[in-house]
């Protein structure tokens, strides 16, 4: 991908120092960023898990801009993921972090890797939340706002815990 397109990532981890990690992804990530692009991070939430009984979730969102393929951003979360302990044993089990691809600015992506917009979206508030605090005025590939879909959701399981700031750097603030 020559052009830089926004893409909206989702944060999530329910093991170990939860908060640190999510931190250290955030760092992580804006070293994928595309240089004086956007880079917005939501608030952090605490939520309930889906699947089985397990931790409560840390989970936020970030907006950047990447110049790379759906496919070679997923891989380069992966491998993210990887450093951060992250093992794919138990499906929806616990992780010591979750990293999505939730939204790309007018793309549409059908892979078996990699669905964007993330087909759980209209289901999850812990998700689209956090996306909508980072860019508001996100569209579906059909062009419907995602904020419309926000309106049926339910918020509960869901607790804002902290504004922007936990993943800022000291410039930032």
């Amino acid at each position: 991908m020559s052009n830089p397109l926004p893409v909206v990532v989702g944060l999530g981890a329910n093991l170990g120092p939860r908060r640190r990690t999510l931190q250290s992804a955030v760092t992580e990530l804006r070293a994928l960023s595309v240089p004086a692009a956007p880079f917005r991070i939501s608030s952090l939430f605490e939520t309930e898990p889906v699947g089985p009984a397990q931790p409560m979730f840390l989970n936020a969102a970030v907006l950047l801009s990447v110049a790379l393929e759906p496919l070679d951003l997923l891989d380069r979360l992966q491998a993210i993921e990887h450093r951060h302990g992250r093992v794919r044993d138990v499906h929806w089990g616990p992780r010591t972090l979750d990293l999505d691809v939730l939204w790309i600015d007018g793309v549409a992506v059908d892979h078996a890797r990699l669905r964007v917009p993330h087909p759980e979206l209209p289901h999850r508030a812990f998700a689209l939340l956090p996306l909508l605090e980072v860019r508001p005025d996100a569209l579906t590939p059909e062009g419907q706002p995602l904020e419309a879909i926000a309106a049926f959701l339910s918020p509960g399981g869901i607790t804002r815990v902290e504004g922007p700031e936990w993943g800022m750097t000291a410039s930032e603030l």
